[in-house]
This record gives C-alpha cells, sequence and structure tokens, in this order.
C-alpha cells in the first residue's frame, strides 16, 4: 500500500463539480446566462421534484486553523440581522425570477457556523423564505452546528421548522490536536448537544472527523473514533485534512508544516480507521462518508440514489440548487454560479437589486458526459458508456486506468469501469482520469490539496 501512496498521492480535485471551479469559462459567462438556466430547469423540475436551497452563513467567532471555507471572523453579533435581511432580498430576486412559488426538497445551512446566529435570527430567516414557498413532501433539512455555541434552543427551534438532520463539527479530541488548529472542544459538548438532538427528535445526527491534522498519530486518532463511538451517530464525515495555505493563507499557517503526518502516515490514520469504523457497525458511503445500516445516505447507496453537489453527499436529488449568501455556489445542471465573496460588496449588489453571481460556467455537451461520469464514480464508484455518453479522450482515460486495474484500484469490462474496495482511498484518482478539462489545461502552479 505504501507504494501506491507513493505514486498516487497527487494534488486532485474533490469533485463536488464538473468542471471544477478553476476550470470555469468565467469569461463567456454572464447573469443573463445564469438565470435562462436557473428558469429553465425551474420550469422543467420544480413541480415533480422540487429544489434545493443552500444558505451561506458565514461568521465564526474564532478562526480554526484547518478550515477552508469562505468565513468572517467576529465576535459582533449585530451583523447578523443586516446579513439575513440581504439573504431575504437575494432570495427575492429569485421568486421574481421564477415567477411562481418553488417548492423546496432539501434545504441546508451551512458556514462559517450557522449556530453563530440566534435561534430567534434563524425562525426569522427560515420563516421568510417558507413564506413564500411550498414545502415538497418528505423535505430534507439540515443545519451545521458548532457543539460549543450550539444550543438546546437552536436545535428546538430549527425542529420546529422542519430540520430533521444535524452536522457537528468534532475534528478530534485530543488537546494538542485542538490547541493546533484552535478548537478548543470538550468531548462533553458534542455529547451534549448530540443527546439533546436526539431528545428532541432528530432522525439523523452527523459528527464530521478529520484525519491529517497537525500532531495526528493513529493513537490519537483512534482515541477521538472510539470516543466518537460512544454517542453512536448516525453517519460520519472522515475527511482527510486539506491543506492549501496558498490558497487561504494565514489561516492554514497557525502551525509548522513539519508537524503535519506524511502521506504514508495519513494513509494509515484512514485505513486503520476505516477499518475500526467498519468493526463497529458503519458502512463506507462514497468518498469520505460512513453510515449506519438504518440511515438514509446507506439506503439511498443501496437504491442507487445517492447524490453528489456542493453541499456534499445526499440522499435525494434536485437538479437546481441555489445558494444564497456571499460565496454561495448555485446549480441549475447546465451553469454553475458563485456569489460575491465580500459580505459588504454581496449585500451592497443585493441591495441594488441584482442577483449576486460574479463568476460561472455554462456547461456544454461534453462537459454534461464527463459531469455524469464523474458523478457515478464517486457515487457508486463504476461508470459505463455507450455511443451518445463516450467522449474523445476516453482511450486516454482508458490507457491511463491500466495502470490502475494493474495495481488493484479498478476493473474494466469492455464499456465500464468499476472502482474495487482496494481503490476506493484513490477514487479521486480514478475520477481524474476523465477530468478533460484538466487534462487540456494543465495547472502550472499547484491548485487543489493532496489526494491522500
Amino acid at each position: 500500500m505504501n507504494s501506491l501512496i507513493d505514486k498516487y498521492n497527487i494534488p486532485g480535485p474533490r469533485y463536488t463539480s464538473y468542471p471544477t471551479v478553476p476550470f470555469w469559462e468565467d469569461n463567456s459567462f454572464s447573469s443573463d446566462h445564469w438565470q435562462q438556466s436557473v428558469l429553465k430547469t425551474f420550469n422543467a423540475t420544480n413541480d415533480s421534484e422540487g429544489i434545493s436551497i443552500y444558505i451561506h452563513l458565514p461568521f465564526c467567532e474564532q478562526l480554526c486553523t484547518f478550515c477552508a471555507c469562505h468565513k468572517r471572523i467576529t465576535k459582533q453579533h449585530s451583523v447578523e440581522t443586516p446579513y439575513l435581511e440581504s439573504v431575504l432580498k437575494e432570495f427575492d430576486l429569485y421568486i421574481k425570477l421564477f415567477g411562481r412559488t418553488p417548492k423546496i426538497k432539501e434545504l441546508h445551512l451551512g458556514g462559517g457556523t450557522p449556530t453563530f446566529f440566534s435561534p430567534e435570527n434563524l425562525r426569522l430567516l427560515l420563516e421568510g423564505i417558507f413564506a413564500k414557498s411550498e414545502i415538497a413532501e418528505n423535505p430534507e433539512f439540515s443545519f451545521e452546528g458548532h457543539p460549543n455555541n450550539t444550543t438546546k434552543e437552536h436545535l428546538q427551534t430549527l425542529y420546529d421548522l422542519g430540520f430533521r438532520r444535524a452536522s457537528f463539527g468534532v475534528q478530534d479530541y485530543d488537546p494538542k490536536v485542538q490547541k493546533a488548529i484552535n478548537r478548543i472542544q470538550p468531548f462533553e459538548n458534542v455529547k451534549n448537544v448530540t443527546e439533546w438532538a436526539r431528545e428532541i427528535g432528530y432522525k439523523g445526527v452527523s459528527h464530521d472527523l478529520v484525519f491529517g491534522l497537525p500532531f495526528h498519530t493513529w493513537e490519537k486518532m483512534e482515541y477521538t473514533i472510539r470516543k466518537t463511538l460512544e454517542l453512536k451517530p448516525d453517519r460520519l464525515a472522515f475527511y482527510s485534512y486539506a491543506h492549501v495555505p496558498w490558497i487561504k493563507g494565514v489561516g492554514q499557517r497557525g502551525f509548522d508544516e513539519n508537524d503535519l503526518p506524511s502521506g504514508e502516515e495519513k494513509r494509515r490514520l484512514y485505513e486503520n480507521g476505516k477499518r475500526l469504523l467498519e468493526e463497529l457497525g458503519y458502512i463506507e458511503v462514497g468518498m469520505d462518508h460512513f453510515a449506519l445500516e438504518h440511515d438514509d445516505l446507506y439506503q439511498s447507496m443501496v437504491s442507487g440514489d445517492i447524490h453528489r453537489n456542493f453541499m456534499g453527499y445526499s440522499s435525494s436529488k434536485t437538479q437546481l440548487m441555489v445558494g444564497l449568501g456571499m460565496s454561495s455556489i448555485s446549480d441549475s445542471w447546465y451553469a454553475f454560479a458563485q456569489n460575491e465573496k465580500s459580505v459588504e460588496e454581496y449585500q451592497r449588489i443585493v441591495d441594488q437589486g441584482i442577483i449576486p453571481v460574479v463568476k460561472g460556467h455554462v456547461l456544454n455537451e461534453e462537459d454534461l458526459v464527463i459531469r455524469q461520469h464523474i458523478l457515478n464514480l464517486m457515487c457508486r464508484l463504476e461508470t459505463s458508456w455507450d455511443l451518445q455518453t463516450s467522449f474523445p479522450e476516453i482511450e486516454n482515460a482508458l490507457e491511463s486506468l491500466k495502470e490502475m486495474e494493474a495495481d488493484g484500484l479498478v476493473e474494466i469490462s469492455e464499456n465500464t469501469i468499476k472502482i474495487t474496495d482496494k481503490g476506493r482511498a484513490f477514487t479521486r484518482n480514478v475520477a481524474m482520469t476523465f477530468d478533460l478539462r484538466m487534462m487540456r489545461n494543465k495547472p502550472e502552479t499547484r491548485i487543489f490539496s493532496m489526494t491522500i
């Protein structure tokens, strides 16, 4: 396995989209293109499947030095109301574009720290969204909570508004690791929010764990996993730490790079962690995720309905995902768009009555074919093709995969590729062989985290 790590541990995307953001054709994108694409998808799918909404709530009271998210650090809670007013104004702009009532199938609050906002302000935000929407049957509403500031009132308020899934960022329980990433968070805090959520009636609780953090050893990782298993969350995200200080600057330079485990050590953390999680009843789903058998994510994998987008893996799918808030990314299936990344500029644009998208990409026919193949690999660990779903460089892709086949990572038949259990850890590498835009436009500088 170590020789495989040496061979395949290269920079690569996580594929929450295709094309990935660095390869979007911004120069041929416009807000008009985006709005036309949104309307096309909305009119075709709103009645049948509804839409998804992602709301980016960017504020955090302190900087976690492992975090690569778009956020604003402040302890001034006076920022809450003006920001939420802008989000509601942005939603009104989409309502005007739709011309009729949207049906919400999925809604996710991400950040930043959504529980930075008071329960009352979250209620006002969501009631403002729901007042102009229809809620689909069996909706999927979820949010990300910080165990240190999520209160029982937060949980009850969101539950009363239809939320049934909560995700808590744990990362790691070792004191030395927590200090290095500036995320001091006692186990008792995680225990409290997990038990409160279950007491209130949430059907799914997820914990996020990160391996490969500074000072990580298997002993520290095992301690974190066993502490997590005392609470038995319904699903787990088990992420590799993405060290990208050249993108996020000082926020990821809170420790020396020599403090990070090597690629070989990281793979040991993953392999041992995966083995322990499976021994304790968890099943690997897609990439980076584990779930118990009763959880919807596992059930959707079995049924073939699992989906992946900018919100991560989901047990349901809509073609249209509208991102609200600064830096949010939206997806109409035929186009992507990202909002302004500055809080102040985002609010200024919205106040002018303009949908605040500033960059994006309109997918061509080839993009759509490749997107589906990569989605198949990321969700189902296999893909197939025929004349309609082939592409010019498919022979090159197959040639690249032959070495992976020899290494036991994939199985290739006449028109099908399957990722083996051994190859699961290298899913990103397999998907990269289909990434035509990256192959044709090799980046001159490093823009992605390492695949391992």
